[in-house]
């Protein structure tokens, strides 16, 4: 995982692509007894202070202490008017991914690539962790991919210290789920793509997804190699990667 990916005025841009490229990578993989469709949902968040939610006016790496609101006070007789702003709430669109069959239309497979709106923003994450366990206590199949090193990583029931997480949860086996944990210098694994029991699991090569996304998308004209990435990481981690630069 390149860490750079994360940056906020980047990482809308990679979801929103590589959403679409691992649909375009599933398609064959589970055609024709099933299909692929790009979903979405909306957020409505408050963009002050929420500096991980990936918008491009957001992606300052500083921060400051918010500044009174200026007004200008006018007397009429003994009323005072003031001119006052409002605070702007923004709606961000979420997409993710939906295999169904495709006689039924029933939906088999939910695939959800986290973003700062889900996993860092607290009314955003609290309203995917509801629509989590709906889709947990149902008998589809649930997998989340977790890229990002921002936020408190999603509750499970084993504690594990990594960068990154792929979550595989079969809707038939709720109680033994599958938890791909890695760090930022592992190639991320490839996972396996739970469709209806008795159907093979086709194995879903996300690592290669991104990296050939990467090259035709050009990424590396839109990143500074040589400027620490958004969110720090940790010295021991900066020290690799500024090796890589050496």
């Amino acid at each position: 995982m390149d860490p750079y990916l994360e940056h906020p005025s980047l990482w809308p841009d990679v979801h929103n692509r590589l959403i679409t490229a691992i649909a375009d990578t599933l398609s064959p993989l589970v055609a024709p007894a099933y299909y692929v469709g790009v979903e979405s949902r909306a957020y409505v968040i408050k963009p002050e202070g929420d500096f991980f939610l990936g918008r491009p006016d957001l992606s300052v790496a500083t921060t400051t202490t918010p500044q009174p609101v200026s007004a200008s006070t006018l007397a009429v007789e003994d009323v005072t008017v003031l001119e006052i702003e409002f605070p702007m709430v923004e709606e961000i669109s979420h997409y993710y991914l939906e295999i169904r069959e495709v006689q039924t239309h029933e939906l088999i497979t939910a695939i959800e690539l986290l973003s700062p709106v889900n996993k860092v923003d607290p009314r955003g994450r609290a309203e995917y962790l509801l629509k989590r366990f709906e889709v947990l206590t149902s008998l589809t199949n649930y997998i989340e991919l977790d890229l990002l090193r921002a936020g408190v990583p999603l509750p499970t029931n084993k504690t594990v210290s990594s960068d990154y997480r792929i979550l595989v949860s079969r809707g038939g086996m709720r109680r033994k789920g599958q938890l791909f944990a890695f760090g930022l210098r592992n190639p991320i694994p490839d996972f396996p793509l739970p469709l209806q029991r008795g159907d093979p699991e086709p194995l879903v090569p996300l690592n290669q997804v991104l990296h050939e996304l990467y090259e035709r998308a050009r990424f590396d004209l839109r990143i500074d190699y040589h400027q620490p990435p958004v969110p720090p990481l940790p010295e021991v981690h900066w020290e690799w990667v500024r090796g890589l630069f050496a």
